[in-house]
């Protein structure tokens, strides 16, 4: 038989499993290599305020987010890195941003309507400076199946509407303990019930959560302290922070 020929991959693969890692390592490789020539700030913020590829980051006021934008922009330039789609809820720190660098929402600047970002998946109002949700109600069958498909597309990594989304986990519950299947037909009190809530769902829009939990002109945070709350009953569990 012929022998095995080996082939050795010279580039990183897309969307490996390794992937997410390798991009991490070479971002921080970057700024551990010119970690001299850059100050502890910008260096800082490659190493903790990057999710991936996403940089999210607050600063105090706009001179200091125009010239971190700036000195990022040069510092992971020396590693390869192009950074680009950038927004601000300042509109002089994006006019600081040359146009060609700029998320494609703000291309043309319009000073008196800043618009709705995407920031990890939750809904940014730039012009508001809070995060909203959007909702688009899916036609599914009220089923277990088509249930868990409506209350699965509602993305809340940081549990802002967990008290809304528990009503319908609840009924999901007991359609579980009734053994259904995933296609059955529910029961015309739990299909009552379903559709309650599901009226309810497009009210989430108008629901707001302010981003900065700092008021304006705060001042230096000298000392800061987190305060936990947790509690239980017989049909759910709940905590905040």
């Amino acid at each position: 038989g012929k022998a095995p020929e080996e082939f050795q991959m010279l580039v990183h693969l897309f969307g490996g499993v390794s992937s997410p890692s390798c991009a991490s390592y070479a971002l921080r490789r970057t700024a551990d290599d010119n970690v001299e020539h850059f100050d502890e700030d910008t260096v800082q913020t490659v190493r903790r305020n990057f999710y991936v590829e996403d940089c999210l980051k607050s600063v105090e006021d706009d001179q200091c987010a125009s010239r971190l934008v700036d000195q990022l922009c040069q510092m992971l330039a020396k590693g390869g890195f192009r950074l680009t789609k950038w927004i601000s809820n300042s509109c002089d720190v994006v006019q600081s941003v040359p146009v060609s660098e700029r998320a494609g929402s703000v291309r043309e600047l319009d000073l008196e309507n800043l618009p709705i970002e995407r920031a990890l998946g939750i809904q940014w109002d730039v012009q508001s400076d809070t995060f909203r949700f959007k909702i688009v109600v899916k036609d599914r069958p009220p089923t277990r199946r088509g249930i868990l498909s409506v209350i699965s597309s509602i993305y809340d990594p940081l549990g802002f509407v967990a008290p809304l989304i528990l009503p319908a986990k609840i009924i999901l519950r007991d359609l579980c303990r009734k053994r259904l299947d995933w296609d059955d037909r529910i029961s015309p009190e739990d299909l009552t019930r379903w559709e309650d809530w599901l009226q309810e769902l497009p009210k989430l829009e108008q629901f707001t959560v302010k981003r900065c939990l700092k008021p304006k002109n705060f001042g230096r945070i000298v000392s800061s302290q987190l305060h936990s709350f947790a509690d239980a009953s017989q049909e759910g569990y709940g905590a905040v922070t």
